[in-house]
């Protein structure tokens, strides 16, 4: 009995809608704060099965609703102070990818499997999740990409991956196991034919396996301290408290260095530590100063700087007790519609909220801090919160860094978030950024929370959210580059290459079938 004689035609899209919010439901849930990664690949099953012989307008649909589904959740926290339009205006662009992934995936999986090639049509499935989070994650004005499969994955067997592939390697994995799941699933309601996908389940365990296998995580260390000076309460006020909160940013800094070893190297400070530009005010200044001598070692501060004129810079500025910073760098990316806001005369038309997001300008160029050390100097890459999510800008970072001994800093504030899941779901980015780049990470956030992340991904100093603590850790210091670097974007625009040329054939045998009459199987046909 076919699938169309067991499912009414009334019934089908009905079940094909629940299985869409199903699959959204199951990817949200991958994520932190729930880190039920497993349900990544099940997510990617039920959208796979909802959509692969749906055709293009309902794929669309499909691909909408579930897109709905797991950002609508999972991006909850852009509006948790400025209201729920942003919120829903992100989620609905977001799910809009899924939408043309699915799309495509129904358009061309119908045809492919109705000429018989279904081998071809599965695998669609994985391509397109990689060319979906490709196009999400570069436009329009960057992109945002955020909540990427391979972001769900820090604590699974998965995630060594990316230090081969890179983060599209690794949403490529999650996504092929889903698939297989997908086709073990048919397999076994077909009938007893259960030995027919037992090679593909057996090179996914292979996959899973080699997870086992330890990353390197030897190397020189550097004893490190971070400062999580906390604000006077979360939201967007903080803003008004910037006295505060370079005060308390210096007061933690005391405190770390009445308890720091005589190895100390380096001191990071998180994004908008000093929202009053010390460049330009002395009194900050005084402050910054008053911090880095108390520890005695060069001192990474997040600050806002006055400049260009009528505009702001978000920076890392370096200090090394030479009065002013020694060095600096400027955020390449700043986030579009929060830091500056596109065309905003026409936004201001839809809402007032237009007005609340700042006049950020972006740097165009890589920072590399140079810090000394007993052992020989060290590099210090600072990435500035949301940039940590773009795969170019952090393997830039790195490859700048050449073949000196490094390590990445990753300064953010998640104050304007509150006690939501996004700074468990950065600080989980972090995690497999070390591992893609076989580097520790110094993650340390204005609020929270913050930690030290090794090469293979673990943990350790993690800090509470909306505490003021300090941390001191001895990261390993590494050269070199991974697989995943050399390789760059090469992952994804052949995964994007094989896609397109899948769709392609799927055009051509859909019109042979219409030129030569080729019958279809029974279970493609229309019901008479």
């Amino acid at each position: 009995m076919t699938y169309r004689e067991r499912v009414p035609d009334a019934l089908r899209l009905p079940l094909r809608l629940l299985a869409a919010v199903a699959a959204g439901l199951a990817l949200w849930l991958s994520f932190p704060e729930h880190d039920l990664w497993w349900l990544a690949p099940v997510g990617v099953a039920l959208l796979g099965g909802a959509t692969l012989r749906a055709g293009g307008p309902q794929g669309f649909l499909l691909g909408f609703v579930a897109g709905l589904a797991v950002f609508v959740p999972t991006l909850s926290w852009t509006g948790i102070y400025v209201g729920r339009l942003p919120w829903f205006a992100l989620a609905v662009l977001e799910a809009l990818y899924v939408a043309l992934q699915c799309s495509l995936t129904g358009f061309a999986g119908r045809r492919l499997a109705a000429a018989g090639a279904t081998r071809a049509a599965y695998a669609l499935i994985p391509l397109g999740w990689v060319a979906q989070e490709w196009l999400r994650g570069t436009q329009p004005w960057g992109g945002f990409p955020w909540a990427r499969l391979a972001f769900s994955q820090a604590d699974s067997p998965l995630a060594h991956l990316a230090r081969w592939f890179g983060a599209p390697g690794v949403t490529f994995a999650v996504a092929l196991v889903g698939t297989l799941l997908l086709v073990s699933v048919v397999f076994l309601v077909r009938g007893p034919r259960i030995v027919a996908p037992l090679p593909a389940l057996l090179a996914a365990a292979v996959v899973l396996l080699s997870g086992t296998v330890p990353l390197p995580t030897d190397g020189r260390q550097a004893t490190i301290g971070f400062v999580q000076g906390n604000v006077p309460e979360p939201g967007l006020s903080f803003n008004a408290e910037r006295r505060a909160v370079l005060d308390n940013h210096v007061t933690g800094t005391e405190r770390l260095a009445e308890s720091a070893p005589e190895d100390l190297s380096l001191v990071v400070w998180p994004e908008n530590a000093s929202d009053i530009d010390p460049l330009r005010n002395e009194d900050a200044a005084e402050q910054v100063r008053r911090a880095q001598a108390a520890v005695d070692v060069p001192l990474v501060v997040g600050a806002v700087l006055a400049e260009p004129a009528d505009a702001s810079s978000n920076v890392s500025l370096f200090y090394t007790g030479q009065g002013e910073p020694a060095d600096r760098y400027t955020k390449i990316h700043p986030v579009p519609f929060a830091e500056y806001i596109p065309h905003r005369e026409f936004f201001r038309t839809f809402t007032p909220m237009a007005d609340l997001a700042g006049n950020f300008v972006a740097g165009d160029e890589i920072g590399v801090f140079d810090v000394p050390a007993p052992g020989g100097s060290y590099a210090a890459l600072p990435t500035i919160c949301f940039e940590v999510a773009y795969d170019g800008l952090m393997r830039d970072s790195v490859l700048a860094a050449g073949d000196r001994d490094s390590v990445i800093l990753v300064q953010t504030n998640n104050a304007t978030f509150g006690f939501t899941a996004e700074s468990e779901q950065q600080f989980a980015i972090s995690r497999l950024r070390a591992i893609e780049h076989g580097r520790s990470v110094v993650h340390v956030s204005t609020v929270g929370v913050s930690g030290f992340v090794a090469p293979d991904g673990s943990v350790t100093g993690k800090t509470g959210l909306f505490t003021a603590e300090q941390g001191i850790g001895r990261p390993v210091l590494r050269s070199g580059t991974t697989l995943s670097d050399r390789l760059g974007p090469a992952p994804q625009a052949l995964a994007t290459a094989v896609l397109g040329l899948l769709v392609l054939a799927s055009v051509r045998s859909g019109h042979r079938a219409r030129v030569t009459g080729t019958p279809r199987p029974a279970e493609d046909r229309p019901r008479a």
